[in-house]
């Protein structure tokens, strides 16, 4: 379960960072979704952990 939950707020903070990213171009939205990805991988592990899911 904690794969899925990782896989879910990766996607969704992936998915913010291309949003805020895109104002200024491809390659700065491409940047912001691999920190939102970062991102999503470290609180996601940490939230299913967190919960014992």
């Amino acid at each position: 379960m904690t794969k899925a939950i990782v896989m879910i707020v990766t996607t969704v903070t992936s998915g913010i960072g291309w949003w805020l990213g895109a104002r200024f171009g491809i390659m700065t939205a491409f940047v912001l979704s691999m920190v939102g990805f970062g991102l999503g991988m470290w609180y996601g592990k940490k939230l299913g952990d967190r919960y014992g899911v």
